[in-house]
């Protein structure tokens, strides 16, 4: 019987959630960018670039940014690391990965950003490699949550720095209501129209952020990993909260 259900509506549960997340954003790939753009009213150039800032990113640093996208974080991330440092690329999605490494390119940046493929939930690379790891609207699309956190704390370096960008719980209840009437009412028709998606990611999105920690509970399950110094910044009421955390 479950299989007869949405699939959005599946991609919100345990089983089968990676295999069906990834085709949702298979089928978005290539209007991702103008998605964002439009849907966020141009938010979330804004929303990126006060991560990364907030990452407090040095010449020489190894950075990896998880759930790579269209790579607008790790485009962010090179110009501060400069020449002596790394940034690299991880997605899961290999149509994502196509255009951000042509967006890359466009920058002249696709010598500067080493891509790979993985989830945040096994992120293929020894303990204690990077000083930063950055992550943009990725960790309420992975299966276990816990682990991908245990994951990237395992990567970081003593001292190293997690920046996590995501939806979060706007803190005003006027706010709040409007958001929600956005979210689930106008943000899937406008979304399915541009994309021409048949898959409901843009009623899996909207769902995904309604079940995703809030900022608190986000900040008490990254403490309970063994990260330490947690904290977060909401940005546009908070509609979106940046969570830095020290390992």
């Amino acid at each position: 019987m479950s299989a007869t259900r949405p699939r959005y509506q599946r991609a919100l549960e345990i089983q089968d959630k990676e295999k069906l997340v990834q085709e949702m954003f298979t089928s978005i790939a290539r209007s991702y960018d103008l998605n964002n753009t439009l849907l966020s009213l141009g938010l979330h150039y804004y929303w990126k670039r006060i991560a990364v800032e907030l990452a407090a990113l040095k010449p020489g640093d190894q950075v990896i940014d998880v759930g790579a996208g269209t790579f607008d974080l790790a485009i962010r991330a090179v110009p501060p690391v400069q020449s002596g440092g790394s940034v690299v690329a991880l997605d899961l999605n290999e149509s994502m990965l196509k255009i951000g490494r042509a967006k890359a390119k466009q920058h002249g940046l696709d010598y500067r950003i080493r891509t790979a493929v993985g989830s945040a939930e096994s992120i293929p690379f020894r303990d204690n490699h990077f000083d930063a790891v950055l992550s943009g609207f990725c960790m309420r699309n992975v299966t276990d949550l816990s682990r991908a956190a245990g994951e990237i704390l395992r990567v970081l370096k003593s001292g190293g720095r997690f920046v996590c960008l995501e939806f979060s719980q706007p803190s005003r209840p006027l706010l709040r209501r409007v958001y929600d009437f956005y979210s689930f009412l106008l943000l899937p028709k406008i979304g399915t129209l541009i994309s021409r998606d048949a898959t409901g990611v843009y009623r899996y999105l909207p769902a995904s952020i309604r079940k995703f920690p809030a900022q608190e509970a986000l900040s008490d399950l990254l403490l309970k990993t063994g990260f330490r110094s947690v904290s977060y910044k909401n940005l546009s009421g908070g509609i979106v909260a940046v969570h830095i955390a020290a390992k």
